[in-house]
C-alpha cells in the first residue's frame, strides 16, 4: 500500500518551516534581547523516541514564542496562521498554554512497511515537549475530534499503556495479522465527544493521514502512520533501540557547544542511501548546531569517522599577520598557512564533505566557485597548485575587492617571505616573460614595485588626410612588492596604492572583522571572511540559485552583514568547523 502523500501537510510543512524561520529569525531576537533566549538542556530529549537507524533528526530547543521579535515582520504570526488554518485549531488558545521548549522532527525509517513493490514511504515523527500534560492531552483529543467532524474514520488503540488516536485506513493482510494481538477499541462516540465543537470550525477536508498520542508527562507525538508511533513507544521501553543509546550519536553530541538552540543529526550512510548521494569520504555521521552570541549566530558542524583525521598544517593561535596588508574594503578574505597543502587541509575537507552532503556531488558546486580561478589559469598559462600554491608554505592572505566600474573584482595575494617564495616569484617572472609581458620597476609612494606589463596599440581617427594615427598604451597585468616580511601581489596599481597608503585601515584592525573572528574557536586553520554587502553581486553571478535562496530567507539576508568560516578542533575522529553570521544593528 503506497502512502507517499500520507503525512498530514500542516504538521510536516509547519514543523520544518518553524525550524527554518526560527533559525533565520534568531537575528531579530538577539537584536533586542539576546540574554532571554536560552536552551533548556542544549540537547534534545525526544531522542528516546527516535530509532538509532533514523537518517535525520532536527530539533528546536527553545519555545517558538520566545521568537516574538519576529512579529516586527509578521513571519511568526503568518506561520502560525497557515499552520493551523485548515485544522480549526487556535494556536494561542489550544497550543500555546502547554507547548514546551522542544520541537523535534525526525525521519524514523526510510520505508514504513518495508515493501519495495509499493514504493518508499518514509516514517515521520514530530515530538512536541509539553509543560502542562493535561492540557496537551486535551489538545490531542480536540484535534482528532475536529477531524472526525470533518469526515475522518478514526481509530483508538491502547498500545503498551499509551492511547493512540489515528485516521483509520485500509491495511494490508500482513498488517492485520500482526495487529490481531493488540487490544484495540474503535471509538463509537466521537459525535458525543464533539458536540461542543462549533460547526463553523470544522470546515476543512481530510487530505492526509495522521496519528497522535500524549506520551507520559513530557511529550505529544504525531506521525504519519500508527506504526511509527508504536515504534517510538517501543524505543522508549527498549532503550537499546533508540538514538540516545547510539554510540555514534553519543560521540557526536560531545562536539556540541553549551546552550545550543537548534540541533540536527544525520546518519550519513543512511542519508546517502535515501537520497542516492555519493559521499566523498567514509564519515559516519554529522551533527549541526546553532548557538547564540551577543554579536550574531554561530553555526557549527562536525563530521565524525572511525578513522583518524590528521591535519597537514599546524593550527594557528591567532590571525595571520598577512591580513594587515588586506584593506578593510575587501569583500572576501581567505587567510591561513601552508597553501601547498590546500587540497588536503581541514577546511577543504570540510567544504567537500558539506557540499557533497547537501548537493550530492562535490564537483558540481566546487566548479562554480572555481571558475574565476580557472579563468586566471587560462589567461596566464599557469597551474595554480604547481606554479603558486606549491611554494607558499608560510602565512598567506587572499582577498577580493569590489571594483566600481567592472564586474571582475580586484585581487590581493600576500605571502610570508621565505626562500621558496623567492624562487616562486622568479618562476612567475619567467612565466610572464614567456607570455610576452615585460617586467618593469616602478616607484609608488617611495616603494619600489615590480610590474608585469603589456604594450598594446590603440588607433584613433586623425584630422589629417593621410589617415589613422596610432598610440602605444601600457597595460599592467599584475604587480608585486616587498613589505616587511611579506611579498604582496595585486591586480592593478590602484589596489597596490590602497595597500601602501591605508596601512591604518586594514581588515585585521577593522572592529567588525575582529567581532566576527572573536566568535570562532582558537586555535584554528585560518578564516574565510565574507562581507555580504560587498560580495553579494559577485556571489549571485557565480551561484545563480543564490537569488532564490535570498527570496526564501529574506529577513535573514536583508540583515546579514558578514559571515566567517573556519575549521578547528583537536579530536582526530572528527572534522569540525563553524560559520559565524554577523548582522546589522548588532
Amino acid at each position: 500500500m503506497n502512502r507517499q502523500r500520507s503525512f498530514i501537510g500542516f504538521i510536516v510543512a509547519g514543523a520544518i518551516a518553524l525550524l527554518v524561520i526560527a533559525i533565520a529569525g534568531f537575528y531579530w531576537f538577539f537584536a533586542k534581547s539576546p540574554a532571554n533566549l536560552t536552551a533548556s538542556t542544549g540537547q534534545p530529549s525526544a531522542t528516546i523516541f527516535v530509532s538509532k537507524l533514523s537518517p535525520v533528526m532536527v530539533s528546536l530547543l527553545t519555545n517558538p514564542d520566545r521568537l516574538q521579535a519576529l512579529e516586527g515582520e509578521g513571519e511568526l504570526s503568518k506561520l502560525k496562521t497557515s499552520l493551523f488554518a485548515k485544522s480549526g485549531i487556535d494556536y494561542k488558545e489550544d497550543v500555546q498554554p502547554w507547548l514546551g521548549d522542544e520541537i523535534t522532527l525526525a525521519i524514523t525509517t526510510l520505508d514504513i512497511d518495508r515493501d519495495q513493490e509499493n514504493g518508499q514511504q518514509p516514517g515521520y515523527l514530530l515530538a512536541l515537549a509539553t509543560k502542562q500534560p493535561e492540557k496537551s492531552r486535551e489538545f490531542v483529543e480536540l484535534l482528532f475530534s475536529k477531524r472526525a467532524l470533518a469526515g475522518a474514520n478514526l481509530a483508538v488503540e491502547q498500545y503498551k499503556g499509551v492511547k493512540l488516536i489515528y485516521d483509520n485506513q485500509e491495511v494490508s493482510t500482513e498488517e492485520k495479522i500482526s495487529n490481531r494481538s493488540i487490544e484495540r477499541s474503535r471509538t463509537t462516540s466521537w459525535k458525543q465527544a464533539t458536540r461542543s465543537v462549533p460547526q463553523e470550525s470544522t470546515k476543512f477536508k481530510i487530505q492526509n493521514y495522521l496519528a497522535g498520542a500524549a506520551v507520559g508527562e513530557g511529550f505529544v507525538l504525531f506521525a504519519n502512520d500508527p506504526k511509527v508511533l508504536r515504534d517510538a513507544i517501543n524505543n522508549v521501553q527498549a532503550p537499546d533501540l533508540n538514538l540516545t543509546s547510539s554510540l555514534e550519536y553519543q560521540k557526536a553530541t560531545k562536539q556540541l557547544s553549551k546552550g545550543s538552540l537548534a540541533v540536527a543529526f544525520l546518519n550519513l550512510p543512511i542519508v546517502a542511501k535515501w537520497q542516492g548521494l555519493e559521499l566523498p569520504q567514509s564519515y559516519d555521521s554529522e551533527i549541526i548546531s546553532l548557538a547564540s552570541n551577543p554579536k550574531g549566530l554561530l553555526a557549527e558542524t562536525s563530521f565524525l569517522t572511525s578513522s583518524e583525521i590528521v591535519s597537514p598544517s599546524a593550527p594557528l593561535s591567532k590571525p595571520v599577520g598577512a591580513l594587515k596588508y588586506v584593506p578593510a574594503s575587501a569583500g572576501l578574505a581567505i587567510s591561513g598557512s601552508n597553501l601547498s597543502n590546500l587540497g588536503n587541509s581541514d577546511l577543504a575537507r570540510l567544504w567537500r564533505q558539506a557540499t557533497a552532503t547537501i548537493y550530492g556531488s562535490e564537483e558540481d558546486v566546487v566548479s562554480r566557485f572555481a571558475k574565476p580561478l580557472a579563468d586566471v589559469q587560462k589567461k596566464w598559462g599557469i597551474n595554480l597548485p604547481e606554479d603558486i600554491f606549491s611554494w607558499v608554505q608560510g602565512e598567506y592572505a587572499i582577498a577580493l575587492l569590489p571594483a566600481k566600474e567592472q564586474t571582475i573584482p580586484d585581487w590581493i595575494f600576500v605571502v610570508e617571505k621565505s626562500q621558496s617564495v623567492e624562487k616562486g616569484v622568479a618562476r612567475l617572472d619567467a612565466i610572464a616573460s614567456s607570455n610576452g609581458l615585460s617586467i618593469n620597476l616602478l616607484t609608488l609612494p617611495q616603494q619600489k614595485i615590480s610590474a608585469w606589463t603589456e604594450l598594446t596599440t590603440a588607433t584613433k581617427k586623425s584630422d589629417v588626410k593621410e589617415g589613422t594615427s596610432f598610440s602605444i598604451e601600457t597595460k599592467v597585468r599584475g604587480l608585486h612588492t616587498t613589505l616587511g616580511n611579506y611579498e604582496i601581489f595585486t591586480s592593478d596599481l590602484e589596489t597596490m596604492d590602497e595597500i601602501l597608503t591605508a596601512k591604518d585601515n586594514s581588515l585585521i584592525d577593522n572592529p567588525k572583522f575582529q567581532d566576527s573572528i572573536a566568535a570562532i574557536h582558537q586555535p584554528n586553520q585560518g578564516y574565510i571572511y565574507l562581507d555580504w554587502t560587498k560580495s553579494q553581486n559577485l556571489l549571485e553571478r557565480q551561484v545563480p540559485i543564490l537569488k532564490l535562496v535570498e527570496v526564501l530567507g529574506k529577513p535573514f539576508f536583508d540583515n546579514l552583514r558578514s559571515l566567517t568560516v573556519s575549521s578547528y578542533g583537536n579530536d582526530t575522529g572528527a572534522l569540525k568547523g563553524g560559520v559565524f553570521f554577523q548582522f546589522n544593528n548588532l
